[in-house]
C-alpha cells in the first residue's frame, strides 16, 4: 500500500481504493486475491504501460 500511495502519488485511502479496484478486476478474471495487496506486475501493467505502443511510438 505505501508502494502504491508514493508511485501514483495518493493518499493512503486513494492507496486502497486502487488496490481494491485491481483487486476486483483479478477476480472478476478467476484469479485469487490477497485484501490490501495487489500484485506489483499488474499494478505496472494497469497504471505504467504502454498497450498498443511499439517501441517507434516511445
Amino acid at each position: 500500500m505505501d508502494e502504491v500511495m508514493e508511485r501514483l502519488g495518493v493518499s493512503k485511502a486513494t492507496a486502497y481504493l486502487v488496490i481494491k479496484r485491481l483487486n476486483a478486476e483479478l477476480e472478476a478474471k478467476g484469479l485469487r486475491t490477497i485484501p490490501g495487496r495487489v500484485s506489483e506486475r499488474y499494478f505496472d501493467e494497469t497504471y505504467f504501460s504502454l498497450k498498443g505502443a511499439g517501441e517507434d511510438d516511445i
